[in-house]
């Protein structure tokens, strides 16, 4: 049994040896990642006209609630 010098083990420890190296610019999102349901958040832009109206998220929720109560529902849609 051969011993390796100190000096080789250290040389050891400070490099990654080429196989364990990760190229993280070629890297994909898990698409077997779960979501996290209906909480989960979306970001929509708005023009600039319609975000000096609407300031804050919760009045943009607002409007759009209305307004999606408002529609009228199609007949094929149950409603529970």
């Amino acid at each position: 049994m051969s011993k390796t010098s100190s000096e080789n083990m250290e040389n050891l420890n400070d490099e990654l040896l080429p196989e364990y190296r990760f190229d993280y610019a070629q890297a994909k999102p898990n698409r077997f990642a779960s979501q996290e349901g209906a909480s989960a958040k979306r970001v929509v832009v708005l023009d600039e006209d319609v975000a000096q109206v609407f300031t804050t998220p919760e009045s943009v929720n607002k409007v759009l609630r209305a307004l999606i109560a408002a529609m009228p529902q199609p007949a094929d849609k149950e409603t529970v």
